[in-house]
């Protein structure tokens, strides 16, 4: 099989193609510049795509002997993440880039790419496992829990995942940087990267900042009421604690947290912890790992990339997809993605329009 593996520069994409090697497949490495204006260098597990990252890429390819190239997609990339991105924020939503990213760069981009060059599948260090049967292609969660990413895959499709390859769903993080010690490549001590990978000093509000401006408006109670100021209610996401800066402090003096944002008339309101806790999530653009599922079923529900799942029932009507949950979840934000399991197999994916008590 002729395999594309795409190199981050990290110690995950270089095991994985390395195993891809050792497989018997004929591999070619790919490392993806993201940034019009990388960086020389990481900041410790901030970023990513930087020149360094560039060079780690093509030393891993070396020690493994395989053909490397460098592909700019910085233009789509802008367009597919970023915009969307700093657009969701405007909105008053809370966008998960790395979900967007997968869906849009890695496994439509270059994917079709690939394709277009020959290649069968894409090979990436994704911690989640695949199985085949006469049904298709099916997701599911990787054997170390606490790595595993199969969240962030939900939105692909069929067709995607019959051209994916993930070879290290099946092992533990541990055992992926001792391989990587005992291959000689010289990224197995590497940070893994964390937050978001385009604001490398990980400043979201500067970064926001920048692109849509200082908007000052009001922090109000549940009763409509200002309690204090803010500069832009793009610096907020629901359940979000710290930098609110309340002046006035509540009644019972505990803590308050962001629970709604209204980009409409500019306000950030806030309350009680308690007050977070949503019971239904009402969601749009659903998207299926298989065949689409419609009607009411149960299931296990996750809205965020490591948080606990929880038992629920979803049920589906054309593009809209209700989520009644039988546990309470904290701090659902719209725009966040919804991913439900059938146990540690994914069914599909749908992006939260709202949630609800």
């Amino acid at each position: 099989m002729k395999v594309l593996a795409a190199m981050s520069g990290g110690v995950d994409s270089a095991v994985a193609a390395a195993r891809a090697v050792e497989a018997g497949h004929d591999v070619t490495g790919v490392h993806l510049a993201l940034s019009k204006n990388p960086l020389s260098f990481r900041s410790g597990a901030r970023g990513c795509c930087s020149k360094e990252d560039a060079h780690d890429a093509r030393r891993a390819a070396d020690v493994l002997g395989i053909p490397f190239y460098v592909w700019d997609l910085s233009d789509r990339f802008i367009e597919d993440v970023v915009d969307d991105f700093v657009a969701e924020y405007a909105a008053g939503r809370t966008p998960n880039p790395c979900v967007r990213c997968n869906e849009k760069i890695k496994f439509a981009a270059v994917l079709e790419r690939g394709i277009a060059l020959g290649f069968d599948a894409v090979c990436t260090g994704h911690y989640a496992q695949l199985t085949r049967d006469d049904h298709g292609v099916a997701l599911h969660r990787s054997a170390d829990q606490g790595k595993d990413q199969s969240y962030v895959l939900g939105v692909l499709d069929q067709a995607q995942l019959q051209r994916s390859y993930f070879p290290l769903g099946g092992s533990q993080k541990s055992e992926v940087r001792a391989e990587a010690e005992r291959r000689g490549l010289a990224v197995a001590d590497k940070p893994d990267s964390h937050d978001i990978c385009f604001i490398a000093d990980g400043d979201t509000a500067g970064f926001l900042d920048q692109r849509l401006g200082s908007k000052p408006g009001s922090i109000v109670d549940r009763d409509g009421q200002p309690v204090g100021e803010h500069d832009g209610a793009h610096h907020f996401t629901i359940g979000q604690r710290k930098g609110l800066r309340i002046g006035t402090p509540a009644d019972d003096g505990k803590p308050r947290y962001v629970l709604d944002i209204s980009p409409v008339n500019n306000t950030v309101t806030v309350g009680p912890r308690d007050a977070l806790d949503v019971r239904t999530i009402e969601a749009i653009r659903p998207t299926w790992t298989q065949q689409a599922v419609a009607g009411r079923w149960p299931a296990q529900i996750q809205v965020r990339a490591h948080g606990d799942p929880v038992p629920g029932t979803v049920r589906v009507d054309g593009d809209a997809v209700l989520v009644e949950l039988d546990e309470p979840l904290t701090g659902v934000a719209p725009g966040q993605a919804v991913v439900y399991y059938d146990h540690d197999r994914v069914i599909g994916s749908a992006t939260i329009s709202a949630a609800r008590v």
